[in-house]
């Protein structure tokens, strides 16, 4: 079967085990049915995922120009904290701003290789745990805006990471961990203007992800770099695809790119 289209983040199902799906263009996979089948990868051009020109991608899927003018990259995308719209204040686009700013947002603890702290809007719950590889997950806080779990997290990044090792997640190389614990410790460390928003009845989430063999050393594929690529899938996790040789190619940071995919 040959199929050609740009990259885009996986969408997921939650299952057990979880269902992964491709959408390159006019085809939809299902990459879960891909296991144990050879899988042929051409690096074909660069495509950003706002213009659709043929320019060479700067970062998540986008050109230069796109990266540096879209709101949904300005800098309170990776630092919640730095959120405005709840004062009215315009960033790159106020109105965009206010529709994902402020709306409910919840402050969790997920397991991926260790136990992180992050935030994310309401509605990617738990599409957000799945994109990091996390066995386990639970909510601490769920805000009213951006801003109020930003802060929440700047405080607790002083008591727990905010980092996946993304080795340690494809290995499997994790422990089990009792969230609930952790989120009563952490707790007291919440601002004060955040304590109200406390989720006291939330209980610990599980994942189980289509892995046949995790990697022993995973080696990153960039397709930038190496053009084609063919190998058998084993596994997916995280927005991670894993082959029988090690090579783990994340779709996230190869996004923007055009492939083509022949599976044998």
């Amino acid at each position: 079967m040959l199929y050609e289209g740009v990259l885009r983040k996986m969408l997921t199902e939650v299952a057990d085990p979880i269902e992964y799906y491709l959408n390159l263009d006019n085809s939809f996979i299902n990459v879960n049915q891909l296991l144990d089948k050879t899988m042929n990868i051409s690096f074909l051009r660069f495509e950003c995922l706002n213009c659709a020109l043929q320019k060479k991608i700067f970062r998540q899927g986008f050109c230069y120009d796109c990266f540096m003018s879209l709101p949904q990259t300005a800098d309170w995308i990776i630092n919640p904290e730095l959120s405005k719209a709840h004062l009215g204040i315009e960033d790159r686009d106020l109105e965009y701003e206010k529709m994902v700013q402020l709306q409910p947002h919840v402050v969790y603890l997920a397991n991926s290789s260790s136990v992180k702290v992050g935030v994310t809007r309401k509605s990617q719950i738990p599409t957000r745990w799945i994109d990091q590889g996390a066995h386990e997950a639970i909510k601490i806080v769920e805000t009213p805006n951006r801003y109020l779990a930003g802060i929440s997290e700047v405080v607790l990044k002083n008591h727990v990471s905010d980092k996946t090792n993304w080795r340690n997640m494809l290995t499997n190389n994790i422990t089990d961990e009792d969230l609930n614990l952790w989120k009563e410790n952490l707790k007291q460390y919440l601002p004060e203007e955040v304590q109200p928003y406390f989720i006291n009845t939330s209980e610990e989430v599980n994942f189980n992800f289509p892995v046949l063999q995790f990697p022993k050393n995973p080696k990153s594929l960039n397709l930038d770099k190496t053009p084609f690529y063919q190998g058998i899938l084993k596994g997916i996790k995280g927005q991670y695809l894993i082959f029988e040789d090690d090579t783990v190619l994340n779709i996230r940071s190869n996004e923007g790119r055009v492939i083509g995919l022949e599976i044998n």
